[in-house]
């Protein structure tokens, strides 16, 4: 998929590079005078700028494919071998027994890490639910806790958390993703009052979507009842190498400076002792003992601090977004992750159903096929499925691992040495305004520009073992976010209410590497504008403040805030 060139930094001054300006298209002009600047302090823009993940962190690439660029650090330091084989179990598709990607299912979400993230980016908005490429979303099943449609509630137990609506012959898919339906509705009005219109007459539209799955939906038994659905989508996984590189001690003071002026999640923060509370650490006991890459020991006690997905559930990429992911989406098997990804529902109706029984009993070469009986199929179904039952001292399972641990390596190299590209047109007049607007009205209070990555000290897995990553010491890196969550009380909202404020670095890129550019965690933001006029939907906001600042400006300054935020 990706084109094999590596870009140095000595071209940075003198490469061909092409960028897209808000509502056009490559533009020649554009290019010649942007390649004439990079590297350079331009307007409020310092050098550096250009440089969004660093020295280390950077690809100089801003055509199609540079979301697919390994970092300078992993040129650097080695690594491109081990890169490039992750990069390949990325995007192949796994199969439920061929090599050398075998092992899909028996239930799954994906049989590919690239149809969730098309062109490694966001996913696609899509109008109905199906498996195909592009379509990032993940589905959200939860019992509502305040009224039928509430955000908040606990997931069901029915299906995992990341519902499969997809399994291997001759299992049915916990969800049958044919009945799933996805409707978009126009909002008619801003709860906040803000009107749908600017006041030079410029309009905008705001949509969300409305999920609903039947009962006839789900194959588990029992069929679960008092029922929410929300989507999630995948986001951009490149820089997040760098994201996990911020010191912890450097986001808890992030959290102190905020904290006096914005109610934070009582989940992650202790307001009275102003700390982190207990919610805000992941424990490794339950991983064993995994070691930094200094040497010391992180020991089976060591906590460290959620920082990555929507909903902050993850402390780092090598126990996280794409780690696990190659796990519970596709439920291949590793020697850590040794269990199927199921439920005892679903293993129950699989174990009970006839058409299932009946086709195994026709295949003796089956797995699950015993001697042929009803009674002992439905026994082998059971104890195979069931993630209750110990898989080690399983009768019916001769472990061993269908992913292993020198591909999970591979894979986390590939990960944490995704580049982020460049910056473009800093040097034009209007993106130096926009960045001065998104100061000035409050963006960068939640979007904070720049942070330092420290020593980068990561943490390695036990399985893993001290074999290298990518390293990104003490590099300024520009990813837009305050790595803490924050509240907008959107129409049907992101499930759980708090979010993450998401990375604004290399966005403005995403059609160009994608085909699509909606934004926020269900892509109902079709662009920029839109994206920021949700953050006002309702005056409880978080951000309505500067939402309703943004609205006040005339069209001249919107369309440079909008114009800054796709260059950055």
């Amino acid at each position: 998929m990706r084109k094999n060139i590596i870009f140095f930094f000595c071209c940075f001054g003198i490469l061909a590079v092409s960028c897209t300006e808000r509502g056009g298209t490559d533009n020649p002009d554009r290019i010649e005078a942007d390649a004439k600047y990079i590297g350079q302090a331009v307007g409020n823009f310092s050098a550096d700028e250009w440089y969004p993940g660093g020295q280390l962190g950077t690809t100089a690439n801003v055509t199609a494919g540079c979301y697919e660029d390994p970092t300078p650090a992993t040129q650097q330091q080695g690594l491109m071998q081990a890169f490039n084989n992750g990069q390949a179990s990325f995007e192949r598709n796994f199969t439920l027994n061929t090599d050398p990607f075998k092992g899909l299912g028996p239930a799954f979400v994906r049989s590919s890490c690239l149809d969730c993230h098309p062109g490694y980016g966001h996913g696609k908005r899509q109008d109905s639910y199906r498996s195909v490429n592009g379509n990032g979303y993940l589905l959200v099943v939860y019992h509502p806790e305040d009224g039928d449609n509430s955000d908040d509630g606990p997931y069901i137990a029915e299906v995992t958390g990341m519902p499969q609506t997809n399994a291997t012959y001759p299992f049915k898919a916990p969800i049958d993703e044919s009945l799933i339906q996805i409707n978009w509705h126009k909002v008619s009005e801003m709860e906040s009052g803000l009107p749908m219109k600017f006041k030079d007459g410029e309009t905008y539209e705001l949509i969300y979507p409305d999920v609903y799955i039947p009962d006839a939906a789900f194959n588990t038994d029992p069929v679960p009842t008092n029922l929410a659905f929300r989507l999630e989508s995948t986001i951009g996984i490149i820089g997040t190498g760098l994201l996990d590189a911020i010191p912890m001690e450097d986001i808890r003071e992030q959290y102190r400076a905020e904290a006096p002026y914005v109610e934070l999640n009582p989940a992650f923060w202790d307001k009275a002792a102003d700390d982190f509370a207990a919610g805000a650490w992941y424990g490794y006991s339950r991983l064993g003992a995994g070691n930094f890459a200094d040497g010391s020991d992180a020991g089976a006690d060591t906590q460290l601090l959620k920082k990555f997905t929507y909903a902050c559930t993850r402390a780092t990429l090598q126990d996280g977004p794409g780690a696990n992911a190659i796990w519970n989406i596709t439920n291949v098997s590793r020697s850590d992750r040794h269990y199927l990804y199921t439920t005892s529902a679903w293993a129950k109706a699989m174990s009970e159903d006839p058409e299932v029984i009946a086709a195994i009993q026709a295949d003796p070469k089956s797995p699950y096929y015993m001697d042929g009986t009803k009674e002992k199929i439905a026994e082998a179904v059971l104890a195979l499925l069931d993630p209750a039952t110990d898989q080690f001292d399983n009768p019916y399972h001769n472990f061993e691992p269908e992913f292993s641990d020198d591909k999970y390596y591979n894979l986390l190299v590939w990960q944490r040495g995704l580049a982020i590209p460049r910056a473009r047109n800093l040097n034009r007049k209007d993106v130096q305004r926009g960045k001065e607007l998104f100061n000035e009205i409050g963006c960068a209070t939640c979007h904070r520009p720049s942070w330092n990555t420290g020593s980068d000290n990561y943490w390695e897995p036990a399985s893993v073992g001290k074999r290298p990553m990518p390293r990104y010491a003490d590099q300024t890196i520009y990813p837009y976010t305050d790595m803490v969550q924050h509240r907008l009380y959107m129409k049907n909202g992101i499930h759980g209410s708090w979010c993450r404020t998401t990375p604004l670095w290399g966005r403005g890129l995403s059609k160009t590497n994608t085909g699509a550019e909606e934004r926020l965690h269900d892509n109902r933001a079709r662009n920029v504008l839109e994206s920021i006029m949700w953050h006002g939907y309702s005056s409880k906001s978080d951000a309505y403040s500067a939402t309703e600042k943004f609205y006040n400006l005339d069209k001249a300054d919107r369309d440079a805030v909008c114009a800054f935020i796709d260059s950055i």
